[in-house]
Order: C-alpha cells, then sequence, then structure tokens
C-alpha cells in the first residue's frame, strides 16, 4: 500500500491545531460518554466492563496523543541525537492506571466515573495484560521507557507486537498446563498502527556481486522471501511532564495476503498460505526451540525486529539529513541482551548494500552507535545458532559476520601472535560446532558492553568475557538494574504513597533517593503503626489475590514469604521447597515451640520445554495439597503455588509480601529487579551474595538482611570434589528432609515421581549447590522467623528496606546510561 503526502488547499492551513483537551472530571466524563456512545456506538443496556475500560483508555489515550505529537516536535525542531532500545520483550502490563498516574489524573478519572455510576477499580480488571514479555528482561526494559520519558530524554522502544502472549498457566492436578494467551483478542486501544511506515524484511535467496554505476564491486541479495513489518505505536507517558515517547512494534504480515488463482483453483489452505507463514514470526512470544522449525523461527524473529528497526531510523534520518556523517552523532542502539545482535550485521547490510557506503566507513558508524547489555552469567542461555541455519535463511548476513570474524581476529593475532587457543576462543564462529556466537559478534561491534549489577559486571570480565576484556577493558562497564517506582510503588501500593507523602513529601516519586528522609521516622512509634496499617491492608489484598486463584486461605498475621519469578534451577525454588517441608516435618515432631505461623507463596512459569522446572512446579503443589489438608498444621504453615504469574499480580503480591526470597546459587543472577520491588514496598529480603542483593545488602546494613549461603567464589571452588552425601549424613535436619522426599511422602499415589529431583540434587556434578546452602538457609530462616515475631523490630526493618531502595530507581540506571553510554540531552516537558 502506498500512502500518498497530504496536499493542503491552503498555504498556512493546519490540522493540528486544536484546543487543549480538559484534565478535570467534567472534562473527562463529557469524553468518556462520547467515546462510549458515539466511537464505540454502546448504550444502557452494555452489560460488559470492556467497553466502558475501552471509552476510559481512549479518553486517556486523546489526552496523551496531543503530548505525544508535541514531544515528537520538540524532538524534530532540536535535531536531537536518540536513543533506540531494542528488546524482543517488553513486559508493559496494564496501561490504565499507569497512564492516570502519569498524566495526573487518577483522582478526577475516578470522580468522573463514579459521577457516572461506574466504579474504576473494577473498570481497570476488564485490561488484559500485554503479552509482550515474560520475565525480569521485559519487564526491565519497559521500566527504561517509563524513566526514559520522565527524564525528558528522547528514546524509542522497538519491539514485536505478538499476537499471543508465552503463554497462559494453569495448573491440572499439580501440573503446568500451557493455554494460549491471546491477549490482542479485544484489541489494544492503546496503540496506533502506523502503515505509512511498512518495511519489506528479506528472509532465504541467494547473493551475488554486481559493479555499481562507478565500478565499484558490490553485493546484493536476490530471490528472497519477504514478508512485511507494519509498525504499531504504544505512547509512552512521563510523569506529569508533558513527554510522551514512543514503544513501536512490529507485527509481521505478508506481502500478498491471497492468493487469488490458488483459491478459484479450489486450494483454499495454499491461497492464504504466504499470510500465515508470514504471521508466524509476530504470532508467539519465544516459541519453543527444541526442534528446527523452532530455532528458524527465533531467529526470523530476532532478524526481523532488527532489520525493521534499523530501516526504520535510517529512514526518519534521511528525511531530515543528506548523507550519514553525522549519524553515529546523533544516533545510538542500545541491544538489550543478546537477542537483537544480528542488528550489528544488519546495520552493516543497511550502509554498504543499500545505501552504497564502503566497509570502513559502514563499520566506523556501527561500532559508534552499537551498544551491548549481557544480562546473563549462564553460558547456555547466549544466543548460537548453527552457520547452516544462517546460510539458508540469511546468507548476506552470515557473509558480513565472516567479514567481521576475519578481520577481528587479525587484530586479536596482533595483539596476541601465535595464540591460536585464544584465536579458537574468541572467534564469532565457533568451529566445533559451526555455529555463530552471537554475544560474540555484538562485543565486537559494540563500543559499550555492560552488565547489570556490580557482581554480574565483574564475572563477566574476568570469566564469561575475560577475552575480550583484556583486549578492550574500556568498552566494559556497570549498570546496575533498576525499577521504575512510579508502577511499582506510587501506583501499586496507594496506601503507602499517600503515608510517605504525607510525611515527607512527594518528590519521591521523581527522586527516589529522597525516601532516605524514612529512616529517623523508624524510631517513631506512631509512624510504625501506620505503616503497620497500611501493611495488613495490602496483606489483605494479597490474601485475597491467593484465595481465588489458589483456594487457599492465608492468615493475615501469619509471615508471608514469597517467592515469585520465573522457575529456573538456578533460582532455587527448590531450596524453598526443602525448607517448606523441614518445616512440616517440624510440626509433624511437634517441634513448634516459638513458633511463627509462616504463608509461603511461590509463582512463576516454566519453558514449556524446561522438564526439571515444570517438575518443580509439581512438588510445589504436591507438597502445598499435603500441608494445606493436614489438621496436624493448622494456621501454623500454609502454602500455595499462584498460576499465571503475571505484572497485574506483582502489583498485589509486592506491597502485601513480608520475606522476599531472592536465593538463588551465587555467581548465577545476573541482577534480579524483583527483589528491588520487595525492598521498595517494605519486605525484609533473605538471600545470598547474588546479583543486585549484594547492593540490596550495602543500602540496608546486614541487620535489615537475612544473609545466608556460599559466595560466588565459593560456588566455583565447591565443584571440585562436592559430596551431597556427605552433606545430607552431616545434617540431621536435611537427611530427614531427604528421607520424606525420596519415600514418596509427597507423591504416594505417583510413586517415584519426583526421582529426577533427588537424583539432581545428590548429584556431585549439582550446579546450583543446593543441598550445600540448606543449612545456612534454614539458620537464617530461623532469623527471620524470630525477627516477625518482635513486631516493633519486624516494622523497623520494613521503614529501613524502604528507606533504602533509593539506589534502586531505574531514573538513576537510565541516567547512568545516558552519562556513559548514550550521551543524549533532556528535552524536559511539553507544556
Amino acid at each position: 500500500m502506498t500512502f500518498k503526502p497530504l496536499k493542503l488547499s491552503q498555504p498556512n492551513a493546519t490540522l493540528t491545531e486544536f484546543p487543549p483537551l480538559p484534565m478535570d472530571a467534567e472534562g473527562l466524563a463529557l469524553d468518556f460518554r462520547r467515546h462510549f456512545n458515539h466511537t464505540l456506538g454502546r448504550d444502557k443496556n452494555c452489560k460488559s466492563t470492556h467497553y466502558p475500560y475501552e471509552a476510559l483508555a481512549k479518553t486517556l489515550r486523546d489526552r496523551l496523543m496531543e503530548r505525544w505529537k508535541e514531544t515528537r516536535y520538540r524532538y524534530d525542531e532540536h535535531d536531537c541525537k536518540r536513543a533506540y532500545y531494542l528488546s524482543l520483550e517488553f513486559l508493559m502490563g496494564r496501561a490504565l492506571g499507569n497512564a492516570m498516574l502519569n498524566l495526573g489524573v487518577q483522582n478526577a478519572a475516578t470522580e468522573a466515573l463514579r459521577g457516572l455510576g461506574l466504579a474504576l477499580e473494577e473498570i481497570a480488571e476488564s485490561e488484559a495484560d500485554a503479552g509482550l514479555g515474560n520475565g525480569g528482561l521485559g519487564r526491565l526494559a519497559a521500566c527504561f521507557l517509563d524513566s526514559c520519558a520522565t527524564l525528558g530524554l528522547p528514546v524509542v522502544g522497538y519491539g514485536i507486537r505478538y499476537e499471543y502472549g508465552m503463554f497462559r498457566q494453569k495448573l491440572e492436578n499439580g501440573h503446568q498446563v500451557e493455554e494460549p494467551d491471546h491477549w490482542l483478542r479485544n484489541g489494544n486501544p492503546w496503540e496506533l498502527e502506523r502503515p505509512e511506515y511498512t518495511r519489506r524484511i528479506q528472509y532465504y535467496g541467494r547473493t551475488e556481486a554486481y559493479r555499481d554505476g562507478s565500478g565499484v564491486t558490490r553485493m546484493r541479495w536476490v530471490d528472497t522471501h519477504d514478508i512485511l513489518a507494519v509498525p504499531y505505536d504504544v505512547p509512552v507517558p512521563g510523569y506529569e511532564n508533558g513527554v510522551v515517547n514512543t514503544l513501536r512494534l512490529w507485527k509481521a504480515a505478508a506481502t500478498d495476503e491471497f492468493d487469488l488463482g490458488e483459491f478459484n483453483a479450489g486450494s483454499y489452505p495454499e491461497s492464504v498460505a504466504s499470510k500465515n507463514n508470514a504471521e508466524h514470526i509476530s504470532m508467539v512470544l519465544y516459541p519453543n526451540d527444541a526442534s528446527e522449525n523452532g530455532k528458524e523461527l527465533r531467529l526470523r524473529q530476532q532478524y526481523f525486529l532488527a532489520s525493521a528497526s534499523l530501516q526504520d531510523v535510517i529512514f526518519h534520518w534521511q528525511r531530515g539529513h543528506a548523507g550519514f556523517e553525522q549519524f553515529a552523532e546523533k544516533n545510538v542502539f542500545q541491544l538489550n541482551d543478546t537477542h537483537p545482535t544480528i542488528a550489528v550485521a544488519e546495520l552493516m547490510r543497511l550502509l554498504m548494500d543499500e545505501h552504497g557506503l564502503g566497509w570502513e566507513a559502514a563499520w566506523n558508524i556501527t561500532r559508534r552507535t552499537m551498544a551491548y547489555t549481557n544480562h546473563t552469567l549462564l553460558p547456555e542461555a547466549l544466543e548460537r545458532w548453527p552457520v547452516a541455519l544462517f546460510e539458508s535463511l540469511l546468507p548476506r548476513l552470515l557473509e558480513i559476520i565472516y567479514e567481521i570474524n576475519a578481520r577481528f581476529l587479525a587484530e586479536v593475532a596482533r595483539r596476541w601472535p601465535g595464540d591460536t587457543e585464544r584465536l579458537r576462543k574468541m572467534s564469532i564462529i565457533e568451529e566445533e560446532s559451526r555455529s555463530v556466537r552471537m554475544a560474540y559478534l555484538a562485543i565486537v561491534g559494540s563500543f559499550s558492553v555492560n552488565g547489570v549489577a556490580e557482581l554480574h559486571s565483574e564475572l563477566l570480565c574476568s570469566g564469561l568475557f575475560n577475552d575480550f576484556y583484556q583486549l578492550w577493558p574500556e568498552r566494559f562497564n556497570n549498570k546496575t538494574n533498576g525499577v521504575t517506582q512510579r508502577r511499582w510503588l506510587a501506583m501499586c501500593n496507594p496506601g503507602l504513597r499517600q503515608l510517605v507523602s504525607g510525611r515527607i513529601g512527594g518528590a519521591w516519586v521523581t527522586q527516589l533517593d529522597r525516601l532516605a528522609e524514612l529512616r529517623p521516622l523508624a524510631d517513631d512509634p506512631a509512624f510504625r503503626a501506620e505503616w503497620a496499617q497500611v501493611k495488613r491492608e495490602n496483606k489483605a489484598r494479597l490474601a485475597a489475590l491467593v484465595a481465588k486463584d489458589c483456594g487457599v486461605d492465608f492468615p493475615l498475621d501469619s509471615l508471608f514469604d514469597v517467592q515469585v519469578k520465573r522457575i529456573h534451577e538456578y533460582k532455587r525454588q527448590l531450596l524453598n521447597i526443602l525448607h517448606v517441608i523441614h518445616l512440616y516435618i517440624r510440626i509433624k515432631q511437634g517441634d513448634t515451640a516459638n513458633w511463627t505461623n509462616r504463608c509461603v507463596l511461590i509463582g512463576g512459569k516454566a519453558a514449556p520445554g524446561y522438564y526439571m522446572a515444570k517438575l518443580i512446579i509439581k512438588l510445589t503443589n504436591n507438597v502445598a495439597q499435603v500441608i494445606n489438608n493436614d489438621p496436624d498444621v493448622g494456621e501454623r504453615l500454609k502454602v500455595a503455588f499462584l498460576p499465571n504469574y503475571r505484572v497485574s499480580a506483582m502489583e498485589i503480591i509486592a506491597p502485601g509480601t513480608d520475606l522476599s526470597e531472592q536465593i538463588s546459587t551465587a555467581g548465577k543472577e545476573a541482577s534480579g529487579t524483583g527483589n528491588m520491588k520487595f525492598m521498595m514496598n517494605g519486605a525484609v529480603t533473605i538471600g545470598t551474595l547474588d546479583g543486585a542483593n549484594i547492593e540490596i545488602l550495602e543500602a540496608v546494613g546486614a541487620e535489615n538482611f537475612f544473609l545466608f549461603g556460599l559466595t560466588a567464589e565459593q560456588v566455583q571452588a565447591a565443584h571440585a570434589g562436592y559430596d551431597p552425601d556427605a552433606i545430607v549424613a552431616a545434617d540431621p535436619a536435611l537427611a530427614e528432609v531427604m528421607r520424606w522426599l525420596e519415600a514418596g511422602h509427597f507423591s504416594q499415589f505417583e510413586p517415584g515421581l519426583f526421582q529426577p529431583i533427588v537424583h539432581s540434587l545428590r548429584s556431585p556434578h549439582d550446579p546450583w549447590k543446593s543441598l550445600a546452602d540448606f543449612g545456612s538457609y534454614v539458620a537464617a530462616q530461623a532469623q527471620a522467623a524470630s525477627a516477625y515475631r518482635d513486631r516493633e523490630r519486624w516494622l523497623r526493618m520494613s521503614i529501613l528496606n524502604s528507606a533504602g531502595s533509593g539506589k534502586f530507581s531505574t531514573d538513576r540506571t537510565i541516567s547512568d546510561y545516558n552519562r556513559e553510554i548514550w550521551g543524549l540531552e533532556s528535552m524536559g516537558g511539553c507544556r
């Protein structure tokens, strides 16, 4: 489809002049009624809460739209440097509450709806969680965009508009069952389709050399199978500053959706085959890559994102600039983990093949504009793609990667002459498996490489990427992650927001370090009492969620002990369950002196192909069923697994949690951000010296943190001679837990079900060292239980954790990125 430029009949005519929309309750109510009655065509007989939600969303989007345009005009007028955040995930959550908060219309919207006989809380529940992400990686990206807009930084997010989220998790007989998460079933009222900026993406085909008009030999990619990338823009408002940035999401579409010849010939499935094949790319977040088809689809997704986004940036650059001499001074790309790192080779292809630059000029631009964030210390989590797959799917990109690698290895050889082993280790092409190491491509093609917590960055430099660090130490840096306090405190915990703002003012909403002013109030009995009341109300909300979704009653006076995150062996939900079994055994044995009643909540999704993670979910549910139905236990211990963990659930969980479980094996978690959300809302952490836990411990002090476990160095040293059986034999409590587990007490009707878990725990090759940390973990849990029984001590710890969370705002993180990597100028507010 071709869009012709608009020609106005009058030289000075404009379509954009319009009086500002009112922000008061009366104005909001008027626009709400207009959208409900006229835009949506509904009337008094409408019984669904979806349409009032959509009318409210459109009412707010109108107000975002005028600020959105003004923001774009301001960026264009200043010709400012811009950053582009490429991420395969953006776990945005629900948009309604965030839009109201950042527009400053929460009270006005509530009043407007109340005047119409509607309840905001009921309407808000109609919104689906946007299925654009899975875990911490995507939620971090969403927090980053919020902070960029609040800081007035010209940053555009680029992602994929997945039709389906990862999956909706259900439980059947304790097993995880995956159902489609069709979050777009009712559309998305916040997005704006921009078909005029559609891009064409190439796959397959072959390459050929030719001479251009100047006689220069060039390459071109021909006989390709093309698809279209159609952009949908989502507004990202800053906090009460008039700035609205853009998240541009790409939807895949066929170049020809319907083959009339095939249809008329009676071949009905074939007539829409190209449409279906194209749409697979943006159909599902993270398709299972256990099969070859799954691997190919994942690589197609990654290239789709990179190519569409880079083409888009270059298109908009050329509308206002001649040539690429200033491109590197005005643009920077931040690659969020290894998924979008094919962008390094794609930018080279676009600059050389599409825009006529030579290798050196293109490489100079690429190396000055690409920046790479690593999010994992697990080598198996780094993207590697078979050369054969690259050769078939992206033949031109593979040629460019070969050339990048050859020039890079020549540089390595100059630095370390004769060191063939180092050449082998650092090569972008892994010869043994004939695969492309995408993380290495990112490092070679970027001017900045950062980790996401101090320990993580140190381990990248000393371990995973040590050879590259020795070659280019100046490229490596740390940017400790954060979360946005707008969503994760101001929006999700209104009771605490009001209490805190009433005592220290509201500046903390944009300056989180102002929460340090709460420290003296931790010693104020009256303030502690108010804090306790807010926490109790939040625990009641969480208990209601658990009762509804899990069918388990959580008594409010109990210690709410919570671990919610992706299910993975290194995150050690299994260690948590071993402790729960230990507590159950104590109850059965009558060892309940000085007992602290405890409610344990675990939640998270396991990847569909991850057998052990899914077995851990089953074990959790079996243990919960036994404990919750044992009359000897009563209210001493409750256990629940929350199905379908999601952003909107976390907005209830974080404010209601007492004890935050951050118990990953030291040296395995890059950073973690759930730990920060819990801390910000006054939960106390029990954790290892891993990821950002270390910096949280430094911020709150050892007396306000329950530390346990081996250090990263001790974990590494323990690999040699690790003897789990000896550890079990030396610890009677652990031996009893293992005896109950091995005897099948939690699988009486499913004999042998959990033997793989037992085998992994007792394996001398267990990399997660759960049994090694068990004794220390149990001791730390006992300390937490004792502290909770001292109500005033616990409240003081809770307040001091919130007061110490100032460092962990993404406002600080983004300021660090901007100061040390991006170099953008804040454009401030528009009105």
